[in-house]
């Protein structure tokens, strides 16, 4: 979850400046009181209230190298997971793992859509039997053997 804009809290913290009780200040701007306690205990700590940052290790590609990423999906989109995982390496220089490039591919947007022109798999029918040269009998059934 996203922290409250600075717009937000500077608004809720004066609003407790003024005097109002937490608890009606809590229902007009729809925060909890434990939020507008952690405001203030922010403030009077830093002096700020600017949202600290947030923890967590950064992902290993960031999004000034997402065109980068987006420019070789596009060069192989008929790719699995692991062939970009060895380009990247070959040509940005970090090796990543399968599922960190998961994870990338889908803050791009990319997606593995199934092949549409491939056709379906399993059974097929009264048409595959048709075509696999047995008789077909009433019902698409293929009869006794």
């Amino acid at each position: 979850m996203k922290a409250y804009s600075l717009d937000l809290r500077e608004r809720v913290v004066a609003a407790v400046d003024a005097g109002q009780p937490q608890a009606a200040v809590a229902g007009r701007f729809g925060v909890s009181l434990a939020t507008i306690g952690n405001y203030l205990r922010l403030r009077r700590e830093t002096g700020e209230l600017v949202p600290r940052p947030r923890p967590g290790d950064q992902p290993e590609i960031g999004t000034d190298r997402y065109l980068a990423l987006l420019a070789q999906l596009q060069a192989a989109p008929a790719a699995t997971l692991a062939q970009p995982c060895a380009t990247w390496a070959a040509e940005q220089g970090p090796v990543v793992s399968v599922s960190t490039m998961w994870r990338a591919t889908q803050r791009v947007g990319w997606t593995y859509k199934k092949n549409a022109g491939r056709g379906r798999t399993g059974r097929g029918g009264a048409a595959s039997l048709a075509g696999a040269g047995r008789p077909v009998g009433p019902g698409g059934c293929g009869g006794p053997r």
